[in-house]
């Protein structure tokens, strides 16, 4: 029970590598806020994560809304007297570029991405740095690493989560507080399905066996292992860092 006594918020429960992360944190003894949008998603997935051993609170949330986010904090800190983890999962994906210019689209994928973390991640760091041990852990991705052209406002976005980590990393130090990025490569959840950024899913994941060098796209529970292992006691001299979880993703040339 890697986690046992230990409080965390998970965003973005709803599905994938969030749900995933939830489920896996609940098994090793937590205590998880999830949040999310959808309330129909939230209910079943507590209920998991109590049969499983952990406790849950739901909290149905966007965390556009800065109102929203210091919800969240204070009902966890509420009920489970506490915050010791966060996990800001949360994010959105959508094709756009310069020549086809979007600027809604841009501002929507840098607000959920980008400004949704910052405004919650802000709120969230005086409780943890009250309990000390405490730890961050961002959703980044591969598109951080290596550009993709027809996805800017998203590379953007996650390749800013890099530095925001790392910053984080060097001012959370001294309270005890690491800040650690997971970089997953094409994992199969709803991310791409959701919005529509890949017309022709199944051809997408077809054509990842060939893109990434292990030969398939992820799964969501390989994301939620390394998100495991990074906010447990196991990785205490662990801050700051920029993980790849992608199949050799990153390793790769345009092909």
């Amino acid at each position: 029970m890697k986690l046992k006594g230990r409080a965390a918020i998970v965003t973005g429960a709803t599905s994938g590598i969030g749900r995933a992360t939830a489920l896996r944190f609940g098994a090793e003894g937590a205590s998880v806020a999830i949040t999310g949008r959808r309330a129909d998603r939230l209910a079943p997935l507590a209920g998991q994560i109590r049969k499983s051993g952990g406790a849950a609170l739901e909290i149905r949330a966007d965390h556009n809304r800065p109102e929203d986010n210091q919800r969240v904090v204070d009902e966890t800190v509420k009920t489970f007297g506490g915050l010791d983890i966060l996990v800001n999962a949360a994010g959105v994906i959508g094709n756009d570029g310069i020549l086809n210019a979007k600027p809604e689209e841009w501002r929507r994928i840098m607000d959920i991405n980008l400004e949704a973390v910052y405004d919650l991640t802000r709120r969230a760091a005086p409780q943890l740095v009250k309990r000390r041990g405490g730890s961050i852990l961002n959703l980044s991705s591969v598109c951080s690493l290596r550009p993709y052209g027809t996805i800017l406002a998203y590379c953007v976005s996650k390749a800013a989560i890099d530095m925001f980590t790392k910053c984080l990393a060097l001012e959370l130090a001294p309270h005890g507080v690491r800040v650690n990025a997971v970089n997953p490569g094409v994992v199969v959840t709803e991310l791409h399905t959701v919005s529509n950024a890949v017309p022709d899913y199944e051809a997408f994941l077809e054509r990842s066996k060939q893109t990434h060098p292990l030969g398939r796209p992820g799964k969501p529970e390989e994301i939620a292992n390394l998100a495991l292992f990074l906010v447990s006691p196991e990785a205490d001299w662990i801050t700051g860092g920029i993980h790849s979880i992608d199949g050799g993703r990153a390793l790769t040339s345009a092909r």
